[in-house]
């Protein structure tokens, strides 16, 4: 008899972050974030963080944007939600984060939170190329279509 499958407590997890844009630049900018991977490489993606009891995900998007960038910007739409499994602590955590798309209206780019050890402007074009995670790089294709809307409005 073979020995028994150790079964894992099961977590749900949801965070909220996303694109924020820098439109006084040509060609418009986004700001990314890197972090370290378990074997220590530099990986950049876009900022997001843990939604606070209380907080919308709209709101949570902001301040994760400005935590972990140092850029205060607004909600313009939604660009999309991603959701998938990891392994943590002897637990299989679900995560579903809420990406938004973000104008900047302030703030100055900054590495200052811990889990960050880098921040760059990227131009729009280069973002998709420079993102680590296939879900993150394919929200990156609606955004055109999602700024061509924003801009008939």
């Amino acid at each position: 008899m073979s020995p028994p499958v150790p079964r894992f407590p099961r977590v749900e997890e949801t965070s909220a972050g996303g694109l924020v844009l820098d439109h006084s630049s040509t060609p418009p900018r986004a700001a990314l974030i890197g972090r370290l991977d378990r074997r220590g490489r530099l990986i950049w993606s876009l900022p997001k963080g843990h939604i606070e009891q209380g907080e919308s995900t709209e709101d949570a998007a902001i301040r994760e944007v400005k935590e972990e960038t140092g850029i205060e910007g607004s909600v313009m739409a939604p660009l999309g939600v991603i959701d998938f499994w990891f392994m943590a602590e002897d637990r299989r955590v679900h995560k579903t984060v809420h990406h938004y798309l973000l104008s900047a209206h302030g703030g100055e780019l900054s590495d200052a939170d811990r889990e960050v050890v880098e921040v760059a402007w990227v131009p729009l074009d280069e973002v998709s190329a420079r993102l680590a995670y296939a879900d993150e790089r394919k929200l990156m294709e609606k955004v055109p279509a999602l700024l061509a809307e924003l801009t008939d409005l």
